[in-house]
């Protein structure tokens, strides 16, 4: 069995904020994979289904982030599984927005619910960070990670949570490099779509070829001066 943790706050308050990005993408692979409702164990929302021909827990915390991993160490210890069958995922606030990252242990970066997956659960498990910005000075950290996503950052959220989505057999098998891949695609395709198509307009003429067209005097295919002309240039006609 594989449990796929998604950290976040409970809560209709906290629904929209940067830091439940964990949330919003377990509840993709919930939907996208036809999990049966979810049910209430181990101080968390549960759901247990198959991904890949392999049983999978999905699991939200309701403990608050901060304390995070006596959910899932609860989880862990009832399964008797091991921290490499453990998949967190959350937000990155040192990752541009709509950017992931996917590896096996590490530190926590001062994300609290790491550190207490950490503490509960071992360190040698999966971590799937999803790059939610930086707001540029420090001060702004707590207003932004608990502050909703904007509606600008749509373009970019919507498609990286249906691609984990559409690829979560990916991340079962271990697919790492692979389910990256897949990630940033979807996020590239879509800003190619979003970019503003720019008119294309005639390429503007030299000033000198300008010069040479404007206004240019007709001269006279008769006449005395025509003559003149003639006798002065010749008829290159001739």
């Amino acid at each position: 069995m594989l449990i796929i943790a998604g950290l976040g706050n409970p809560g209709a308050k906290y629904v929209g904020n940067r830091h439940n990005i964990g949330f919003m993408a377990v509840d993709a692979i919930y939907r996208r994979h036809n999990f049966p409702p979810w049910s209430k164990k181990f101080k968390a929302e549960i759901a247990e289904g198959d991904i890949a021909g392999e049983k999978v827990l999905l699991i939200k915390p309701q403990t608050y982030m901060n304390v995070s991993g006596e959910a899932v160490g609860e989880a862990m210890r009832f399964y008797k599984l091991q921290p490499a069958d453990l998949v967190a995922i959350y937000d990155e606030l040192d990752l541009p927005s709509g950017k992931a990252r996917l590896k096996t242990g590490g530190g926590h970066g001062g994300h609290n619910g790491i550190k207490s997956l950490d503490a509960h659960c071992g360190k040698d498990y999966r971590r799937l960070r999803l790059g939610i910005g930086h707001p540029g000075v420090k001060e702004l950290v707590q207003h932004h990670v608990l502050g909703d996503f904007a509606k600008a950052d749509q373009a970019w959220l919507e498609p990286l949570l249906d691609a984990l989505a559409d690829n979560a057999d990916m991340l079962v098998r271990k697919e790492d490099s692979q389910l990256m891949n897949k990630l940033a695609l979807a996020i590239g395709a879509k800003a190619e779509e979003e970019k503003p198509k720019l008119e294309k307009k005639p390429a503007a003429k030299s000033h000198i070829h300008q010069a040479r067209n404007h206004n240019q005097p007709k001269l006279p295919a008769t006449g005395p001066m025509a003559e003149m002309l003639k006798k002065m240039f010749g008829n290159k006609g001739d």
